[in-house]
């Protein structure tokens, strides 16, 4: 599979908005770095999925809980309450891509030396199944 320039675009501002979320919180929570990493994400889903599947995905009916913490966490960023914001938004992300973890719990126990020991315990706290979600 083949990804288009929208798409690899789009997986560049994903990991940028992973390096901004680190140097945000290792600069105790700056307010601008985290501002940074919250646009840089939006912007990264929304090219690499697409506008209208970013937005179906946002507004299901199951991801409503997750999508309000993490925009009232972007806003508390934005009214300077960066710790609460961060939390707020944290809980939101967990929400929202709580699906995507037993992917990424298979993908850790697939790891060669280490993955059979990390998997079972990964699997116990976030309560992954073996099944995939697709």
């Amino acid at each position: 599979m083949w990804l288009s320039d929208n798409q690899k675009f789009g997986a560049g501002f994903l990991a940028a908005s992973g390096l901004f979320f680190i140097l945000g919180l290792s600069l105790f929570f700056d307010r601008a770095c985290l501002s940074m990493a919250n646009l840089l994400l939006l912007c990264g889903i929304t090219l690499l999925m697409g506008a209208r599947r970013t937005f179906s995905f946002f507004t299901r009916k199951e991801k409503y809980q997750g999508t309000a913490f993490f925009v009232s966490g972007i806003t508390a960023i934005l009214l300077r309450w960066t710790i609460i914001g961060f939390i707020l938004e944290l809980y939101g992300i967990f929400r929202l891509f709580a699906d995507f973890f037993g992917v990424i719990v298979g993908f850790v126990g697939a790891i060669p030396v280490i993955g059979p020991y990390l998997e079972p315990p990964l699997r116990r706290i976030t309560g992954a199944s073996q099944q995939l979600p697709v």
